[in-house]
């Protein structure tokens, strides 16, 4: 009798891991698209975010101009190498249809604002305070800097630190003809 319960045992532990990774498996495929997120080609998911003098900033606004979006936190020692460069070709470039929008994760404005006091930056930067445009663009790591092209498509998703002379590449990559 004990032989018989054990191999019950057993059996039903078999058959409930089983089932356990068939669930696993359906809900990984029905759910997957939402896991990878943006990919390079695609329509780039259009949102709306204040910056901070109070300027509504719509994605869907800057078709026909090469955009710069840079995901961004205060606290990130790239991110800060980063924005001086940025700066400088935004302000070199803005008149030739290249746009760049910071966009902060979820810091308070006070924070954010002394930062760019600091830093003397020129260029839009929005808070995403729900992060639903990181969710929409599926950012993981900072800095990361979305390439969106005058069509309003992804030219190219960069992760990590950009050197000035990539920053310079990129821009002129995505910059109107």
């Amino acid at each position: 009798m004990d032989k018989k319960r054990i191999r019950l045992f057993m059996r039903l532990t078999i058959l409930i891991i089983m089932c356990g990774a068939i669930v696993f498996t359906i809900y990984n495929s029905l759910t997957k698209e939402k896991r990878e997120g943006i990919q390079v080609g695609e329509n780039a998911p259009n949102f709306e975010l204040v910056d901070m003098n109070g300027k509504k900033h719509n994605l869907s606004e800057y078709k026909g101009q090469g955009v710069f979006l840079n995901f961004w936190g205060t606290w990130c020692k790239p991110c800060e190498r980063e924005f001086p460069i940025i700066d400088k070709y935004y302000q070199e470039y803005q008149d030739e249809g290249i746009q760049v929008l910071a966009i902060n994760i979820a810091e308070t404005d006070f924070t954010v604002n002394q930062y760019i006091e600091r830093k003397g930056l020129t260029f839009p930067v929005l808070i995403d305070n729900s992060k639903s445009v990181m969710n929409a663009y599926n950012i993981k790591p900072l800095p990361t800097t979305v390439l969106v092209n005058p069509e309003g498509k992804i030219e190219k998703i960069i992760t990590g630190e950009m050197s000035d002379q990539s920053i310079l590449n990129y821009m002129k990559q995505i910059m109107p003809e």
